[in-house]
């Protein structure tokens, strides 16, 4: 996973094909929130305004920043509350988008490929936990395989070996049971908790908490491409022109910041937050065409339900706007 995102040149996101747009006719292969409807941003500023207030910082911090789009309404949004907007991000193609994109910024606007050994501020990802390489797990026969990727007559194909590593919950039922398990993402969130001295953070993902995510009815794991705005389950298929993801699975994160000294603010529906957030109002004073796009990131049958929010931070805790309502962390 981790070669057909991030190899260099040939990798998904290290090559020079057009990732985010919100119409396969573009030659984009997905949408994310920013590029459905400025409102996300609009109202994701308003948890990182408080956050900053209450943090004493002025800097953000975003990872992944995808197409640009975030950062430019947040640092539209947020003006000169942010002093110093940092983004990290590993692919110079991306990189590039975004300096292009973010040019009317360039004097406040970073880019830093890697974290640094102490931070401050406010920190936002959307839709890069995801992103981030998973090892799968195949229960056959009630025996844990570790699956990997061999070369059988010439095509890549799986390969399952026996393993000492499990989910973090063990799945009810004798069915065999497809799964993945998310070190690396957990091992990120733990460097982030380490190295983050002042401040607070933001994860935006589709993903559950640890008892949704190996449920016994999920047997058949959450691996998924996506290319030209359909979905597909095989990553061995044109490795490096499409992109594969997984679901995050929440409490794996939560407790990773914790063990990293890191609080929990709240975890909820991104439907909720943003509502908490005021997009109810915004949706408002909107146009029809602006209220439905904005309409599929609050519904729960589109983005609403599936997709989470996770709010970390470092020094006394707040009722942070987000989670006022609908506060889940209960169930992490």
């Amino acid at each position: 996973m981790a070669l057909a995102l991030y190899a260099p040149g040939l990798g998904y996101y290290a090559n020079a094909s057009r990732k985010f747009g919100t119409m396969p006719a573009s030659g984009s292969d997905f949408a994310t929130a920013p590029e459905m409807s400025p409102l996300f941003a609009q109202c994701l500023a308003v948890q990182l305004r408080e956050a900053l207030e209450r943090t004493g910082t002025d800097e953000l911090w975003e990872f992944g920043a995808g197409s640009g789009a975030l950062a430019q309404e947040l640092l539209q949004a947020l003006g000169p509350q942010v002093r110093r907007y940092t983004v990290v991000e590993v692919s110079a193609s991306l990189r590039a988008r975004q300096q292009q994109a973010l040019a009317a910024f360039a004097p406040r606007v970073h880019w830093a490929s890697e974290l640094p050994e102490r931070m401050e501020g406010v920190v936002v990802g959307n839709e890069v936990l995801d992103a981030m390489p998973v090892k799968l797990l195949a229960r056959k026969n009630l025996v844990w395989h570790e699956r990997g990727v061999t070369i059988a007559d010439g095509r890549l194909a799986w390969a399952d070996v026996l393993t000492h590593l499990r989910p973090p919950v063990e799945p009810t039922g004798t069915q065999d049971y497809l799964t993945e398990i998310h070190h690396q993402a957990e091992a990120f969130v733990r460097t982030l908790g380490e190295r983050l001295k002042v401040g607070a953070a933001f994860f935006i993902d589709y993903g559950f908490p640890e008892a949704e995510y190996y449920h016994p009815q999920r047997h058949m794991g959450t691996l998924m491409c996506h290319r030209g705005h359909l979905a597909d389950p095989d990553p061995l298929d044109a490795p490096g022109e499409k992109d594969i993801t997984a679901h995050v699975d929440f409490t794996g994160i939560a407790v990773a910041a914790q063990d990293a000294g890191l609080g929990v603010l709240g975890f909820a529906s991104q439907g909720r937050f943003l509502v908490n957030c005021g997009i109810g109002e915004r949706m408002e004073a909107a146009s029809l065409q602006e209220q439905a796009a904005a309409q599929r990131l609050v519904a729960e049958h589109e983005m609403g339900e599936l997709f989470k929010v996770v709010g970390l931070h470092h020094g006394a805790f707040w009722d942070a706007v987000g989670f006022r309502t609908g506060d889940r962390t209960g169930r992490l």
